[in-house]
């Protein structure tokens, strides 16, 4: 060897990941992060346990054994990212890491409290959304959500004790490449093991989806959870394709479902008359024909339901969607996916039976209008892919007065009537209400309900004066209708899109001491309402849910509903001899007519999920 020549210096892997290893080890804001992530992981998957994420059901925070290595490995591989950086950089990228983690924590656990589920990749699409939601966003946030951001406060705190350590930190693509690989590696073991063997403890699963995102969060943490949405995401995002035994199936749940039976005189009722279907914000069924303190709270439907027909044991089945899917399946007699919103996820879906549509094959024409922009929930553009040939938004009306979400009721109710009296009969019209939305907090100069004082500052209260004050204004919207000529020879549909206050607020309702327990009642049953001036009034108890408006509308109007058999999930409430409805939930209400219905109808929320996503229903 020449003397210039110097000998190469061979690395030892060994030395290498034991140095890594030494550097984790030594990390204070690593271990620090560590425990801070799994103590709020932990006290997450708690909260949750409870219907409105505002307590501890201690029988009900774990599905199963608690896969803590599991809760480690995530934990491990989001902070490996903190190594990357080097000095101050280090202590300030742990920082951002655990502040980021804390905001995804109380963000899905806002997100729960409204719409028992979990943000996903789905609603960043929906951004849209967030227009005039702060209101409602603040009122979901209770003091419990401070356990989420304690432990950031300590942390700043620290650093700044510790700030003149800060230099000796140095960067270790070793320690990022460990703590990244290694659980890795532990996931997938663990993945094999107990979803594809089924060697877990009782009722365990990893990167499995479950019936129940409480479930799914729970073994994986939000962490875990978000990632393995990140890769439904993608998953989902491809068209479904229906198998050949998958159709085979789907044409049996619907020959299930077929009763066949003769007309009756429902059949054709209101043939040749006009239609208005006005979906109402937040209307529960317990409102109607109540009396706070002797005052009607809904003194407009209780007048109605002399010449209406009404049924009381009506439900919601929404979901993600929410408001946009109480839409879609009123329109549509379609269930919405089970992940994001429908009708951002597929806007573009046609529907061969859709209700615009059915109302065109008998000669109608179809208009739909909204108080707010035609991005919200991306209504617009899915409309019209229902079927509605004209579709208008705020920005056809006269912005004078906004309230919540869009054009005041009071202001919107009082325009619409000239925009119906326009349309050429026989025609469809579709509209919603919105200042009834949560948070319930009306302008005091429309708050004609004195309320007691147990209701006095509540979002009970709140509510009862937000039904109260539409209630007002929809009977305005009729006495224009009427003194026009127009409700002579209009049907006019009311029915609520989802809970309101037991929705969002049922945590403050039990803890209200009021007289009576009507008010209680929390089990998503909305009113549906088909009033027809001068008709006789009956009340319906048939248990029915929203999948149900389309054939109970077309066969009222004369439509034939056997053929739309094969592509709706709903039945005729008016001629039926069953008794039951589904929920969203996942709960069958009322009555089997054949053994094993109910799991069989049940089947429907999942089979809902496919057929939309494989644009089943096009024409």
């Amino acid at each position: 060897m020449l003397n210039h020549e110097r000998p190469i210096k061979r690395t030892n892997p060994g030395e290498v990941i034991k140095k890594a290893a030494l550097t984790i080890k030594e990390s204070y804001f690593f271990w620090y992060c560590f425990v801070a992530i799994l103590v709020k992981s932990i006290l997450f998957i708690a909260l949750i346990s409870d219907d409105k994420a505002n307590g501890i059901v201690p029988m009900r925070v774990f599905y199963s054994m608690p896969p803590f290595l599991v809760y480690f490995s995530f934990i491990c591989i989001v902070l490996s990212f903190g190594f990357l950086f080097r000095n101050k950089g280090q202590t300030i990228g742990f920082l951002v890491i655990n502040i980021l983690v804390s905001v995804l924590y109380i963000g899905d656990i806002w997100y729960f409290r409204s719409n028992s589920s979990f943000l996903s990749l789905h609603m960043f699409s929906m951004t849209s959304n967030l227009d005039n939601l702060s209101s409602s966003v603040i009122s979901m946030i209770r003091v419990v959500d401070i356990v989420f951001v304690i432990d950031i406060i300590l942390q700043v705190v620290l650093m700044l004790k510790r700030r003149s350590k800060a230099k000796y930190h140095r960067r270790s693509v070793t320690a990022f490449l460990l703590l990244l690989i290694v659980p890795t590696l532990y996931l997938t073991y663990a993945h094999f093991k107990i979803d594809k063997y089924d060697r877990g403890f009782t009722n365990q699963m990893i990167f499995r989806k479950s019936w129940s995102p409480n479930q799914t969060m729970s073994n994986l943490t939000p962490l875990g959870y978000h990632i393995f949405d990140s890769y439904n995401f993608y998953v989902e995002s491809k068209p479904y394709v229906i198998s050949s035994s998958e159709q085979k199936n789907i044409q049996k749940w619907f020959d299930d479902k077929k009763e066949n039976l003769p007309d009756n005189q429902y059949k054709g009722m209101f043939k040749g008359k006009n239609l208005l279907v006005v979906q109402w914000e937040s209307l529960e069924n317990f409102v109607i024909n109540q009396k706070l303190e002797g005052q009607e709270i809904t003194p407009t439907l209780n007048k109605l339901l002399s010449n209406s027909i009404y049924f009381n044991n009506f439900y919601e089945q929404t979901y993600n969607g929410t408001s946009s899917d109480g839409e879609l399946i009123t329109e549509t007699s379609a269930f919405p996916v089970r992940e994001g919103a429908t009708f951002f996820r597929y806007p573009n879906n046609t529907y061969q039976y859709s209700l615009p549509n059915v109302m065109k094959s008998l000669g109608y024409n179809t208009f739909a209008s909204h108080p707010d922009k035609g991005s919200y929930w991306n209504w617009m553009p899915a409309l019209r892919s229902i079927g509605f040939e004209k579709a208008i938004d705020s920005t056809n009306y006269n912005i004078d007065e906004v309230i919540n979400l869009g054009i005041s009721d009071k202001s919107y109710l009082k325009q619409l009537p000239d925009k119906i009296k326009a349309l050429k009969s026989p025609f469809y019209a579709y509209t919603v209400t919105l200042t009834s939305h949560a948070p319930f907090d009306i302008p005091d100069k429309y708050r004609e309900i004195k309320l007691p004082k147990e209701l006095e500052g509540t979002k009970l209260g709140g509510y009862f004066q937000s039904i109260q004050y539409t209630d007002k204004y929809i009977g305005q919207m009729l006495e224009q209708l009427n003194k026009s000529g127009v409700l002579d020879n209009t049907v006019v549909v009311f029915y609520g899109d989802h809970e309101g206050v037991h929705k969002f607020y049922d945590d403050e309702i039990k803890n209200i001491s009021y007289k009576g327990d009507w008010w209680k009642e929390n089990n998503r049953r909305v009113p549906l309402i088909i009033y027809s001036k001068g008709q006789n009034g009956k009340t319906i108890s048939t248990y029915g849910g929203q999948c149900d408006t389309l054939p109970t509308l077309a066969y009222l109007f004369g439509a034939d509903v056997n053929q739309m058999e094969d592509k709706i999930f709903g039945r005729n409430l008016l001629n039926t001899k069953k008794n039951y409805t589904v929920l969203s939930t996942r709960q069958f209400l009322g009555t089997e007519s054949y053994p094993g219905e109910k799991e069989r109808m049940l089947e429907s929320i999942d089979l809902g999920d496919k057929l939309i996503r494989a644009n089943y229903y096009k024409k």
